[in-house]
């Protein structure tokens, strides 16, 4: 009789496990979905936001010297027209002082910043960011 009983028990206890495993199987929350993470900003728009917080500080008899450089010439950037946040239009000067246009994709882009002091007689230049305007909805 003891193995008996000792078989009753064991189917038992066999028994109330599963029972218990299904039944918190239900009871339990579904699993989540993994959360999504934010979009990272464009790197364009950081891009912009460093150049003018830099103008922004400046005082009266300093300019903000902006200059991109690519192989041997290196650009000096008075207007940056930004089209999307992926890609910058650059606008500047030479070393021979000809007008140079660069279009360049903003994961590319590597901009040498310099504050500097203005001579007494001389108007500080700022670099002008210009961002293309919204085009109006169309009338449905």
């Amino acid at each position: 009789m003891a193995f008996g009983n000792i078989g009753k028990a064991m189917a038992g206890q066999a028994f109330e496990t599963t029972k218990k495993g299904v039944l918190d199987a239900f009871a339990a929350e579904p699993p989540k979905a993994p959360e999504k993470p934010a979009a990272p900003e464009p790197l364009g728009g950081i891009v912009l936001g460093q150049i003018q917080g830099m103008q922004r500080a400046l005082r009266e008899d300093q300019e903000l010297v902006v200059h991109f450089h690519t192989g041997a010439e290196m650009l000096r950037i008075t207007e940056i027209f930004v089209p999307s946040l992926l890609v910058f239009v650059l606008n500047g000067t030479d070393a021979q002082q000809n007008v140079t246009r660069v279009i360049v994709p903003a994961e590319q882009m590597q901009l040498i910043c310099k504050i500097v002091k203005v001579a007494p007689d001389a108007r500080p230049v700022r670099v002008n960011v210009l961002s293309p305007r919204p085009k109006p909805e169309p009338a449905a």
